[in-house]
């Protein structure tokens, strides 16, 4: 049985601590590892230390350009801890919404931008479609047994065959893959994968599991992957995904 969980790393610079907070909240949700800078020189010093996929970054902040952090992500070799990965990719988040600005942002090294007020949803969407471009980055797979998680392309299989699964599916098999063997009950799930304003008396994690459940069992599988413990809640069981099925398959 083979449990590998290696998660997409993304940087938040952004001086407004609510916004960054809330922004955090959200990817993390969604099952990234997340780390914040409210500054220049705490997101200088973080890249210099840690290897990220993404940086979300903020143009005003109080000790520097994020314009100059941006081009210094694509050219400083301090920017770069691990030789064998490559710059991360920049989505730009700013209240700067000129044409002539977003031009200069995206010269300056920035792979998309994004113009606030924003909705989480669309932000969401663009660290997806930007992490796509780099699907054959390390940290974007999850492996439990024979199910495989690609992060980046939005891609599970199962024994090398591939699921269909809605977003809020495939969110919580996340969730459910970064934690293996752990038993998740309800409330967790609503906090984690859903969000604050979900209802703790709703059904809804209930058919999620169940839905999720029947699409990622298979025919020869002794148990389903995913146990219901009652009165505690659910685990996604290594032991069964990692399992050759019944004997003579």
């Amino acid at each position: 049985m083979t449990v590998t969980v290696t998660r997409v790393r993304i940087l938040v610079v952004e001086d407004e601590t609510d916004l960054a907070d809330a922004i955090a909240m959200g990817l993390r949700r969604e099952g990234y590892a997340v780390d914040v800078a409210n500054d220049y020189r705490g997101a200088a010093d973080r890249l210099a230390v840690t290897a990220y996929d993404l940086v979300t970054l903020d143009l005003n902040l109080p000790d520097g350009d994020g314009l100059e952090l941006a081009s210094r992500i694509r050219s400083d070799p301090m920017m770069a801890p691990d030789e064998d990965q490559p710059a991360p990719r920049v989505l730009m988040v700013t209240a700067r919404d000129g044409v002539g600005e977003r031009v200069v942002g995206l010269d300056q090294g920035a792979d998309d931008y994004l113009v606030k007020p924003f909705d989480f949803a669309e932000l969401s969407a663009r660290v997806r479609s930007l992490l796509r471009r780099d699907a054959g980055r390390s940290g974007a797979r999850l492996t439990v047994g024979d199910l495989e998680m690609d992060t980046a392309r939005f891609e599970v299989t199962r024994r090398g065959r591939l699921l269909d699964l809605t977003a809020k599916e495939f969110a919580l098999l996340r969730y459910f893959m970064t934690h293996a063997g752990e038993v998740l009950s309800q409330e967790r799930l609503l906090e984690h994968v859903w969000d604050e304003n979900a209802d703790p008396l709703t059904n809804t994690v209930r058919v999620t599991v169940g839905t999720l459940r029947r699409k990622i069992t298979r025919d020869d599988d002794l148990e389903p992957p995913i146990e219901t413990v009652i009165g505690a809640g659910y685990r996604l069981r290594p032991d069964v995904v990692g399992a050759p099925g019944k004997a003579g398959e």
